[in-house]
């Protein structure tokens, strides 16, 4: 039965994408929005530019495009800014990230040389493989955050934006778990002020765009926007946040096949995964601490997608083992190998080999667009933004955020259905369960 259709405000004006970090995503993802804009290339992988959702009963044949489904802004609406640890501008990080055919970046060099970064909130203990030479200075943590907000105040202004999201395109920050300065907004304001050691950079860009009411997602794997204070924030304040891990390749291929596995009963001994990867966050990564921040949310998809706590003589003591190797010759060209050592009727044994060869930041990119965009369709309904957390966007993450006390769905399968469930939700459609028994009565 379909509900109440669910106020939405049109997306009026210009909506603003600030981008911490100007590296390979997110130059991949700008040059590529500029792009498609001058028909130079299609929006491939954007689910937001090409997917389609169907509507109604089988015999309907409805099947629109999702941007023509709920309002979305166009393409032609988005202006950029940036923060990054370098000083190249958008023309030079894109060239040197090596994603995009150079050709197709000196088409763009007009547009692209406009995007200066501006310096960033820095602090090496949490990056250690990466020596900038454009970063804030404060005499305190607050003082960045201020400095922050100023930069977000500036950009609106100048760029006229009506709305802002920013996304955090940027390397991964060293492992930690939540610690009490991260409790509290009270206990985490303190901690800016004090210099606190366990608040990040990244949790000071977070912090930033709450106070200013700008929605947030993090495409990193590190502890940022998931913290309680932060959490608590978005939602005392309604504002939509989202994160975190960007899954965009072998990760992907993980929640694609581990269901498969669950739903064919086969059971699972083993899966070994490793990568080679030789960009800027193959180097970060090269540093075992900023490592274990990945390898937490690469690792924690599993034991959803097949659970052995339902299944233990299937999945109760299979082994898992994630790598990331930082091999400099593949730059943004990653390679995955995956074997996993499986099982089926009486026990017997059987292996399945995936090798992926793809393009980091040509499979993110393209998240991270349908990221800001659903984000600022969010931040326009009061319905999604009140809940601060949008798990409807689990889709798109390695580690997805849930309300406390509810674990994380991986299943690509049930988050792509809850993500255009939701979208039917809101425009007043039937929700699709596919159980098809009112075609044969």
């Amino acid at each position: 039965m379909a509900n109440t259709e669910i106020p939405i405000a049109e997306p009026k004006g210009k909506l603003g994408v600030m981008t911490v970090g100007l590296g390979a995503v997110a130059t991949t993802m700008i040059a590529g929005v500029e792009a498609v804009r001058r028909k130079l290339g299609l929006p491939i992988g954007s689910m937001t530019q090409m997917g389609t959702i169907r509507l109604g009963k089988r015999t309907d044949k409805r099947v629109p495009k999702i941007k023509d489904f709920v309002p979305l802004t166009s393409l032609d609406d988005l202006v950029f800014a940036s923060w990054d640890l370098f000083t190249d501008n958008a023309y030079e990080a894109a060239l040197k990230a090596g994603v995009l055919d150079s050709r197709l970046v000196e088409q763009l060099k007009d547009f692209l040389v406009t995007i200066k970064p501006m310096p960033a909130a820095f602090e090496q203990k949490w990056v250690k493989r990466l020596h900038p030479n454009n970063v804030k200075t404060g005499k305190t943590k607050m003082d960045l955050a201020e400095q922050i907000m100023e930069d977000i105040r500036q950009f609106k202004k100048r760029s006229g934006a009506d709305r802002l999201v920013i996304i955090w395109c940027a390397s991964t920050e060293v492992f930690i778990e939540p610690q009490p300065v991260h409790q509290t907004l009270a206990t985490f304001e303190e901690g800016l002020r004090s210099n606190h050691p366990d608040i990040s950079p990244s949790m000071i860009y977070a912090y930033a765009a709450l106070k200013l009411g700008v929605p947030y997602a993090n495409g990193a794997p590190h502890l940022t926007v998931d913290i309680p204070a932060l959490t608590n924030l978005a939602i005392e304040k309604h504002i939509p946040i989202c994160g975190k891990d960007f899954k965009s390749g072998q990760t992907f291929m993980k929640t694609l096949l581990a269901p498969g596995l669950k739903l064919k009963l086969l059971g699972l001994k083993g899966w070994f995964s490793t990568n080679i990867l030789g960009n800027r966050d193959g180097e970060v990564l090269d540093d075992p601490e900023n490592f274990k921040s990945k390898e937490v949310t690469k690792s924690s998809v599993l034991d959803r997608c097949i659970q052995p706590d339902i299944y233990p003589e299937l999945y109760g003591d299979y082994y898992h083992k994630v790598r990331i190797e930082y091999y400099p010759p593949r730059g943004d060209a990653k390679e995955s190998w995956d074997n996993l050592d499986i099982f089926g009727w009486l026990g017997y044994p059987m292996q399945i080999k995936v090798n992926f060869q793809c393009r980091d930041s040509i499979l993110a990119a393209p998240m991270a667009l349908d990221l800001v965009l659903f984000m600022d369709m969010a931040q326009r309904c009061p319905d999604l933004a009140k809940m601060g957390i949008q798990e409807w966007l689990s889709f798109y993450f390695k580690g997805p955020q849930a309300a406390a006390g509810l674990y994380p769905e991986h299943d690509v399968f049930i988050q792509v259905m809850k993500l255009k469930n939701t979208l039917r939700y809101l425009r007043g459609e039937e929700l699709i369960t596919h159980l098809g028994l009112e075609y044969y009565d």
